[in-house]
């Protein structure tokens, strides 16, 4: 096999060498336009995952590798004054020109042709030349440039100016320095890559960038390989408390705003794509080495496996496109967290370092508690003193994760955050909830959800979205809730919610299971809007409503509030999103009007308003009322998260005790970025900006799915209350089940008195059993490693310990 691999960075040699070492009689030449003591940067850091793949394809190279680690297990936030340190990491790092010579003597020794200070032939020559042509030539891939229609790249942009820079000051342990300045917050990522220096990059907003001058040196163009000296002096003035007095290097060092980088597919032909040509990633995650170096371990495995080259590449491109997604979901949930940091600096110095460890959701509380047991049972005490101290729930005295806190609402407390999610069942019969409505509720009650919410329940029968749809415009429907209401408080100490909303142009459609959002081909009825737009291209048309229509579904509304406190309700949710009636006012793709109640936000949100207050004015005032929002339409010319920051603070200065913060589903073209917990940084945004100005409650929601995720929004600050929908499809009993996982039992998972011999985890099977005595001596129990990078000193890391948890660390 001809291999012409373009790029002689560390994807490019270490495919190769894979590659040769698997097929000695391969041919494989690599093209590096710059000499080979050429590198742009200073360090890289490896996971643990990554250097267990490198040391199982490769031995030898990785016992080379491992004779350079900076290795330490410390991640220290500087902020506000203190340092706050996380132990139990586990980092690997080296300088990025000490790899490459690794990586070129590795190739050169197993026969890999080097061709440095040589710009590769013409691609359309390589591919008919050669069997398989890599193109691992960086993120301004000349090869990808080639064929724009095929690959289809696409770059996105961000807010932040960085630069990257190296200093002599060797750092312990991986820092973060939060710095308050004069022009705004800039921040620090440093960490050692050897014995003589420490990567050091300095990141900001761009506002902040331009209030502290730098937009003048970056204006003026720099050569290929110029470095912006003068901001780098700049820096050297401003952090010189973080320096203390050590020097500052650069080394192609100019402000950039990172691009995150995708294309439609990585191969055409025999071509293929590998690294930051394919794919780029935030470097707070990870850094674009680390994925190249995965990226040709996979591709160098897969031309192993499969005969044909097209197979190999199909495979590799399956295997690692998931994997890719997945790190771009949270290098973005953690460069937007950077981008904002801002709203963070208002917590305190523990919460903090707990927010930036977990801010891409990839480490999390469960994760901390494996690494750093007791920086987690501080949180864990810091939290019951600080939710104490906020008045949101009465004093616990207990150790609990947080998720089984008490939270109140006005008069009401509840006995855990955890919130069973409205989810529509279709299944009542001319709007009567039935036995099913009593089961499904019911059951989840009992399974330990401090608040159980209804489906949406339609406040008129033009208002349901479907014939299944539930209720209560009758006196029938109101005596059937009442009945569910009272099950739930007789039988268990979960308190009920009702959602009330009405369809809008979302209704008269089909059941979900034979057609969702498709219209009914019998027995539909009119649908209505704030404009005659339709909801899809096969929707009904609604019909622009007028004034006297407004003030008689707003009746309709107030009527529902009335019946759900006759009925026995805790608290009530008004729907104002997913496209529904509500919904569809506040959202400019869906409200066109030319009167009052459109145009401006401040329009859109008018006749929602007036529904709200009059639903406030007909519910009991000692209860507690929540507004669900779509927080982003996922939509080009939609509402964004600045608009849904304004409309929830509209509902909270109307007296809303709770934002229950959703997405989309206002248009049927929209674009979701789906991902686990892809919602919740809406709800962060929200809490931060409004939550804590009006003493509003906030609820995520939105593709939560494990009790650990639970935890880490609440200590984060990113949410009071959490919502959990489908994992109470598949597990009744979910919160139950999550405290006998944690070893919790109290107050805060209240088991019913028949299930009460339950309540402990049963045993799956022999593993389970009592496990024999087979080590002679037994080793003490240290607790957390907290090594540090003391080159030279008796004090240095110690020697890494497994740690299963350590496989996803962010570095």
């Amino acid at each position: 096999m001809r291999i012409a691999v373009v790029g002689g960075g560390p994807g490019g040699l270490y495919f190769s060498a894979l590659a040769k070492a698997l097929d000695p009689s391969a041919d494989i030449t690599v093209w590096e336009r710059n000499a080979p003591d050429d590198t742009f940067g200073f360090g890289v850091v490896f996971s643990d995952e990554t250097l267990g793949g490198i040391e199982h394809a490769d031995p030898v190279f990785y016992a080379r590798m491992a004779r350079q680690f900076a290795r330490w297990d410390d991640i220290d936030v500087h902020f506000n004054g203190t340092v706050t340190t996380v132990g139990g990491q586990g980092f690997a790092a080296m300088s990025r020109k000490t790899l490459l010579q690794l990586l070129q003597q590795r190739c050169a020794g197993l026969g890999v042709g080097l061709e440095f200070q040589t710009e590769a032939p013409d691609v359309e020559s390589l591919s008919r030349e050669h069997d398989l042509v890599v193109a691992a030539d960086g993120a301004n891939s000349a090869v990808r440039a080639r064929y724009p229609g095929v690959f289809s790249p696409s770059v996105e942009l961000h807010r932040n100016k960085y630069i990257w820079l190296g200093t002599d000051l060797v750092f312990e342990a991986f820092k973060f320095y939060i710095c308050q300045t004069p022009y705004g917050i800039m921040q620090v990522h440093g960490y050692a890559y050897d014995t003589s220096g420490s990567t050091f990059i300095v990141e900001m907003h761009e506002d902040v960038w331009r209030r502290a001058g730098f937009d003048a040196s970056a204006a003026s163009a720099l050569a290929p390989g110029v470095s912006d000296e003068k901001s780098a002096a700049r820096i050297a003035e401003l952090l010189g408390d973080v320096l203390a007095g050590h020097r500052i290097f650069v080394n192609n060092s100019k402000w950039q705003s990172f691009g995150t980088l995708s294309n439609a597919t990585w191969r055409h032909g025999n071509i293929v794509l590998l690294g930051d040509a394919a794919h780029t990633a935030h470097f707070s995650i990870g850094s674009g080495t680390k994925l190249a170096m995965e990226d040709a371990l996979a591709l160098a495995a897969c031309l192993h496996e499969h005969a044909a080259i097209d197979a190999a590449l199909k495979a590799y491109e399956a295997e690692r496109r998931p994997v890719v997604l997945s790190t771009q979901r949270a290098a973005r949930a953690s460069l937007e967290w950077f981008e904002n940091i801002s709203h963070y600096t208002g917590q305190g110095s523990e919460q903090f370092a707990f927010n930036i460890v977990t801010r891409s959701r990839r480490i999390t509380y469960d994760n901390l508690r494996l690494r750093d047991p007791e920086f987690v049972a501080a949180m864990d005490a810091w939290y019951r003193r600080h939710e104490a101290e906020r008045g949101v729930m009465p004093a616990v005295h207990d150790a609990r994760p947080p998720m089984f806190h008490p939270f109140r609402l006005r008069t009401l407390i509840l006995d855990n955050r955890v919130v069973v999610s409205p989810m529509d069942m279709y299944s009542a019969v001319d709007g009567v909830p039935g036995d099913f409505h009593l089961v499904h509720l019911g059951a989840r009650a009992l399974g330990g959800a401090g608040l159980v919410m209804t489906e949406m329940v339609c406040v008129s029968p033009e208002g349901r979205i479907t014939p299944g749809c539930a209720g209560i415009y009758t006196a029938e429907q109101e005596r059937a809730w009442a009945r569910a209401a009272s099950f739930v408080h007789a039988a268990s100490s979960a308190k009920i919610g009702i959602q009330l909303g009405h369809s809008g142009r979302k209704g008269s459609t089909k059941l979900m299971w034979e057609g969702i959002d498709e219209p009914l081909e019998e027995g539909n009825w009119d649908v209505a809007g704030p404009s005659a737009v339709p909801y899809s291209a096969s929707s009904q048309t609604p019909r622009e409503l007028g004034r006297a229509e407004m003030d008689a579904i707003t009746a309709q509304f107030a009527a529902a509030a009335r019946a759900a406190a006759r009925a026995g309700f805790d608290l009530l949710e008004l729907h104002c999103a997913h496209g529904y009636l509500l919904s569809s006012f506040l959202s400019p793709l869906s409200n066109l009007r030319q009167d009052d109640y459109g145009g401006t936000l401040a329009g859109r949100l008018r006749y929602p308003l007036e529904v709200f207050d009059a639903v406030r004015a007909a519910w009991p005032a000692e209860l507690p009322v929540s507004v669900r929002i779509s927080a982003t339409d996922w939509h080009e010319g939609g509402n964004e998260v600045e608009d849904a920051v304004q409309i929830a603070a509209a509902f909270a200065a109307h007296g809303a005790d709770a934002i229950h913060v959703s997405t989309g589903q206002v248009v049927s073209d929209e674009q979701p970025r789906f991902g686990r917990s892809y919602q919740t940084p809406y709800a962060d945004r929200i809490r931060n900006e409004v939550g804590e100005r009006y003493g509003v409650a906030v609820i995520a929601v939105g593709a939560i799915s494990s009790y650990d995720d639970v935890n880490s929004l609440l200590l984060a600050g990113r949410a009071d209350l959490v919502a959990v929908g489908r994992p109470h499809l598949y597990d009744p009993n979910w919160t139950l089940h999550a405290a006998a996982d944690q070893d919790y039992s109290g107050p805060g998972a209240c088991w019913p008195p028949q299930y009460l011999a339950g309540r402990r985890k049963p045993p799956a099977g022999r593993t389970d059993g009592p496990r024999p005595r087979l080590t002679l001596v037994r080793q003490p129990d240290t607790g957390t490693r907290h090594s540090r990078w003391r080159p030279g000193s008796q004090a240095g890391p110690a020697v890494q310990p497994s740690l299963e948890a350590a496989s996803v660390d962010e570095r």
